[in-house]
């Protein structure tokens, strides 16, 4: 009879998991509505959390502000999400380029386009204070 070694796995079940993602930045979700966003210090086996340097983040429409709430404790049934916060400031810049790149292509075809119909629109960045297009 011959054994095969199964992979080892390295799945936690439950809270156990979060062990890994102690201290580092986390977002939660809680069952209010409400949304924090800390370091997590500490869970427990009913995921009750501890949360350090917290912030509730206030969304209204497309804005938002923070409120410093310091270290902030939740009691495991209101989470309702929790998730790693993994932002790389040069993937975002490289996004931000990508964005303003494409807008900028989609201007000059949007340009072309009206020029060969015989229609300019002036562009603002050649504007003056007054509304008065200047050739540069």
């Amino acid at each position: 009879m011959r054994f095969t070694s199964r992979p080892k796995m390295n799945y936690m079940p439950g809270t156990a998991s979060l062990i890994e993602d102690i201290d580092k930045k986390h977002l939660v979700l809680l069952r209010d509505g409400r949304t924090l966003i800390g370091f997590l210090r500490s869970i427990d086996q009913f995921a009750n959390l501890v949360l350090q340097q917290t912030v509730e983040r206030i969304h209204v429409g497309k804005r938002y502000g923070d409120i410093p709430r310091g270290i902030f404790i939740v009691r495991g049934e209101n989470v309702v999400l929790l998730g790693e916060i993994q932002v790389c400031i040069e993937d975002i810049l490289e996004e931000q380029r990508l964005q303003q790149q494409s807008r900028q292509e989609a201007e000059k075809t949007k340009h072309l386009a009206l020029k060969e119909r015989g229609l300019v629109m002036p562009r603002p960045d050649i504007m003056d204070e007054y509304g008065v297009q200047h050739q540069y």
